[in-house]
């Protein structure tokens, strides 16, 4: 009987993990996983006179970021013209980031978010590669407010009178990808090491919603119920430009613009609804800027600017202006 005690006590032993072979195996997996990213890191698709991916596997990143949507609308109707520029409450937020072998993760925070003074929602995505780039937004909003005119009458139109619901998209193809890098101006994932620009070719969306809401009315019962209704896609082509300054500066700007095919625009005042022109004159400008400064290899500095900004004209001319900006400073280890 010892001797099946024996081998039981045995196979136990044999069935208990080793910490040894435990962190071995998790060794393994992370040089596996370290070696996979750092292949596809690495991988030349490019001209390397041109564009070289920095050394180091870590990069962080404090940023500060500022975003806003501002409307311009101007018309003329039986002979009374009217205006408004309005704009909504900018956010402003920081956020800390990292980068490893070229996947990224980071955290934000607004501080007037946390203090209840910035109640507006808003998303923003960004995806920067060799060919393809990609900036995308959604902004919900109760702040825009601003001026108003009408005939002899001009006013202020306060906030929490309008909702705003918008999404923007704008996606580009970049030619010259061997010689180009979006990311080294605006991620700084690779980095430019002498001047090269870059025939585009891309689509742009515009949609959403601006009405009036509930507590308008309640402020002023004889205010109209207005719903506009804006569906944009365009499609357009453009050039952008990296311009390498003493190897230590870049400066960069591209601009796309687009032609709109697709018009979905409608406005309902009061139950009564009326749709825009299809073939109406209506264009999406994409912009873009960046300034960035390597102190060294390893420190590096600097802000980007992305806009876009829409022109349609119906019995009313409207111009909207989604912008974001950012500042940055960051390391590699």
């Amino acid at each position: 009987m010892k001797y099946v005690y024996c081998w039981i006590l045995g196979a136990l032993l044999l069935a208990i993990p080793n910490e040894t072979d435990a962190q071995s195996h998790d060794q393994q997996v992370r040089a596996k996983v370290d070696s996979v990213l750092t292949e596809r890191y690495y991988k030349t698709s490019y001209d390397t006179n041109y564009v070289v991916r920095p050394e180091g596997r870590l990069t962080l990143k404090v940023r500060l970021n500022q975003s806003g949507d501002v409307f311009h609308v101007r018309g003329d109707k039986d002979g009374i013209s009217s205006k408004a520029d309005l704009s909504t409450n900018f956010k402003t937020t920081v956020s800390i980031g990292a980068s490893y072998r070229g996947v990224s993760a980071a955290l934000a925070i607004n501080p007037a978010k946390m203090k209840g003074a910035y109640k507006d929602y808003e998303f923003n995505l960004a995806y920067y590669s060799s060919r393809l780039s990609l900036d995308a937004s959604y902004h919900r909003s109760t702040t825009l407010s601003g001026d108003i005119e009408r005939g002899n009458y001009s006013g202020h139109l306060g906030k929490e009178g309008l909702k705003l619901k918008m999404a923007n998209l704008a996606a580009y193809y970049v030619f010259n990808h061997r010689r180009f890098s979006y990311p080294a101006a605006f991620t700084q994932s690779y980095i430019q090491r002498r001047s090269a620009g870059s025939w585009l070719a891309g689509i742009s969306y515009q949609g959403g919603s601006i009405e009036t809401t509930d507590e308008l009315k309640e402020r002023n019962p004889n205010a109209p119920d207005v719903n506009i209704h804006i569906g944009l896609l365009g499609i357009g082509g453009g050039y952008g430009y990296n311009w390498v300054l003493a190897k230590r500066w870049l400066l960069h700007f591209s601009m796309l613009p687009t032609f709109v095919i697709y018009n979905h625009n409608h406005m309902t005042v009061n139950g009564e609804r009326r749709n825009a022109k299809h073939f109406s004159p209506s264009m999406i400008f994409n912009e873009r800027a960046a300034v960035v400064y390597n102190f060294s290899p390893r420190y590096f500095a600097g802000a980007t600017l992305t806009m876009s900004n829409s022109f349609f004209d119906n019995d009313v001319t409207v111009n909207q202006n989604k912008w974001r900006a950012r500042a940055f400073v960051g390391m590699r280890l």
